[in-house]
């Protein structure tokens, strides 16, 4: 995913998307957020899990303010 990229996210993506961005596997995130190991905040939506972007970002070292 290219910084672009990560700068153009939601405030909240997927886990799938969150993934990507981390470079690891979609079934590697799961794996992560159920043993409680998930390196971004993950919010719960009933079922579905989003991944708040903001921490996202914080894990990755981005800094969206230092980018202009």
């Amino acid at each position: 995913m290219t910084m672009a990229e990560l700068l153009a996210l939601p405030p909240a993506v997927s886990v799938s998307t969150a993934a990507r961005a981390l470079g690891i596997g979609k079934d590697k995130a799961y794996e992560l957020i159920k043993a409680g190991h998930f390196p971004a905040q993950v919010i719960p939506l009933g079922a579905t899990r989003r991944v708040a972007t903001a921490s996202l970002w914080d894990t990755l070292g981005v800094h969206p303010s230092d980018s202009r």
